[in-house]
């Protein structure tokens, strides 16, 4: 690794507020005990923190499924739109049940997010609405989809997994038992109306408390104690820290893709999943067959990552980049929030 390159630290949390953010990005659901004897402050301190940033809409804990764990199919795609519709289709996306990190990129011009095809069997399984609806928006010029097919990082960890303060010590006293290597071929796991509901409440509050559960599901605490524990353990289930865009727009960010030589797509994927700048990276369909969520200090240190770490993939034939104007909706549902 380049040691000009500078990773771009996250700037716009309190510096008392960043070890709480990595905490819950390593377990969303962790006691807040457990948080606060790691950190060393009470856990009447971590409570109040956490509050303060959760009303305010500065972060928020959510329960996400794994899209390929339960048998949808993520889609990564790419909008096109004349300049003067870019804001409002990408609001308009962003406002979507099934897309999620939408960004506008390239100046403003286009706009990047993913989109969740469900699987057979939920409402609107097996219809991609939304990719029949793009190509027919007035003013968008172009759609192109692109199937997600193995995320090297991303989902549970995140940017702020390896950027945060805390030392080795306390991200492993804080990690949760993670789910075993997902078997691609193996069937999606099943999920029934409960487990819906569930995970409806989880994907608006990651930390909704066991009775919320109990009350939106029917089941005893018991139950919902164990089911949680089972969604986990299966991969079914994972918890992200979704913040206020605003927060996401400091330094450099930009979309990275690569068209890597078949042969060398799983070496070049997990070399790049080990880079610092990564935020996310994937397989995808496509010419360009791997994808990634670049965050670096400013465009000379992306330009030097591009020139360094990326030239030095595996297999690498082109690559292509679009600088992140603004982000108008990360992980989880969307929401108003103060200020956006």
């Amino acid at each position: 690794m380049d040691s000009d390159i500078e990773p771009f630290t996250f700037p716009a949390l309190d510096a008392p507020d960043r070890p709480l953010a990595q905490a819950l990005q390593i377990d969303g659901r962790a006691p807040f005990s457990r948080i606060a004897q790691v950190l060393g402050v009470s856990d009447q301190t971590v409570a109040r923190r956490y509050t303060r940033l959760r009303t305010t809409g500065t972060l928020r804990v959510v329960g996400l499924t794994d899209p390929l764990r339960v048998g949808d199919t993520p889609w990564f795609v790419r909008v096109r739109c004349t300049p003067d519709a870019a804001a409002s289709v990408g609001e308009a996306l962003a406002r979507h049940p099934d897309t999620s990190w939408v960004k506008l990129t390239s100046g403003g011009t286009e706009i990047t997010c993913n989109v969740r095809s469900r699987s057979a069997g939920r409402p609107g399984g097996d219809n991609p609405l939304l990719l029949q609806e793009l190509p027919r928006t007035p003013r968008v010029v172009d759609v192109s989809a692109h199937c997600q097919l193995h995320i090297f990082f991303g989902q549970r960890h995140s940017y702020l997994t390896r950027s945060g303060p805390l030392a080795p010590d306390q991200v492993a006293a804080l990690a949760p038992a993670g789910p075993g290597p997902l078997d691609e071929a193996a069937a999606p796991y099943p999920l029934d109306a409960q487990d819906r509901r569930l995970l409806d409440v989880l994907a608006h509050d990651g930390r909704a408390p066991l009775a919320d559960l109990a009350a939106a599901t029917g089941w005893s605490l018991t139950t919902v104690r164990r089911r949680l524990a089972e969604l986990r353990a299966s991969g079914a289930l994972y918890f992200d820290v979704d913040y206020h865009p605003r927060l996401m727009e400091g330094g450099f960010r930009a979309t990275l893709w690569l068209q890597v030589e078949p042969a060398r797509l799983e070496a070049a994927g997990r070399a790049l999943a080990g880079h610092p700048e990564v935020a996310f990276a994937a397989a995808t369909t496509g010419t360009a067959n791997l994808h990634a969520s670049i965050t670096t200090r400013d465009a000379g240190a992306f330009y030097r990552y591009l020139t360094g770490p990326v030239a030095a993939l595996p297999g690498v034939r082109h690559t292509s980049t679009a600088p992140t104007h603004r982000v108008l909706k990360g992980p989880g549902p969307w929401r108003p929030r103060p200020g956006q």
